[in-house]
């Protein structure tokens, strides 16, 4: 054996992600997801026995996740899962609708296969997950799909703003993608985003995208509303 083999033989691999990083997915995602619901009370010494990490981890993950939006930390209660705020979710689906028509629009103008192609999979990927039942497939698939929107025509910037949002985006579709027929229509609105995009209509695109927003902003203004009559 070679001293360069012997040097790296038995070296421990340094992990992808830190416990930090990975016990921040498990958090965020188990609020998206619901299974902290809105107005919990995330209890550190609890949180430290579910995830099996030190308080010092699970405090550095709520303030990270305080600054993302999805926990406020309350006088005389501490941290909670934030409540989904009705304004707040109207904004975040005007910027989505101007971002996004725009950008569905410079990919219809584009005119690429490529483009076309990777969308197909994305939402075929939507309609798998739909199909079976995987809400982290479809809140998954959906990202990739206007991450491609975005990128594959050089629009970086933008989609680093709806990136920030993601986590917040994806909040609200956790709640949208749940209710009644969203399985079917939103997966039609957004093939005819596809469609506008083959054809090279910028604005049939652009107005496809900005319809799905649209559609999208009308159900959760439906469910916060109601939730917040019933509070």
């Amino acid at each position: 054996m070679s001293g360069a083999v012997k040097d790296t033989a038995i070296r421990v691999e340094r992990p992808a992600k830190t416990l930090r990083e990975l016990a921040l997915d498990k958090v965020r995602e188990a609020i998206v997801n619901g299974y902290f619901l809105p107005g919990d009370r995330l209890v550190e010494r609890d949180m430290c026995a579910q995830l099996g990490v030190s308080r010092t981890i699970v405090r550095e993950v709520l303030r990270h996740l305080e600054s993302e939006g999805l926990v406020a930390n309350l006088p005389n209660k501490g941290p909670i899962v934030a409540q989904l705020d009705l304004d707040e979710a109207k904004q975040i689906y005007e910027i989505r609708g101007v971002l996004e028509g725009m950008a569905a629009r410079l990919c219809a103008q584009r005119r690429s296969p490529n483009i076309v192609a990777a969308l197909e999979t994305s939402l075929q990927g939507i309609r798998d997950s739909y199909r079976d039942k995987d809400m982290p497939g479809v809140l998954a698939h959906t990202s990739a799909f206007y991450q491609t929107l975005f990128t594959m025509v050089d629009r970086h910037v933008a989609w680093g703003v709806v990136n920030l949002l993601t986590v917040r985006i994806n909040h609200l579709r956790s709640m949208t993608i749940k209710t009644k027929n969203r399985d079917i229509e939103g997966p039609r609105q957004m093939a005819k985003i596809v469609e506008a995009i083959r054809n090279g209509d910028g604005e049939a695109a652009y107005k496809a995208a900005m319809d799905h927003v649209a559609a999208a902003s009308a159900i959760a203004e439906a469910v916060l509303s109601a939730k917040e009559s019933a509070e």
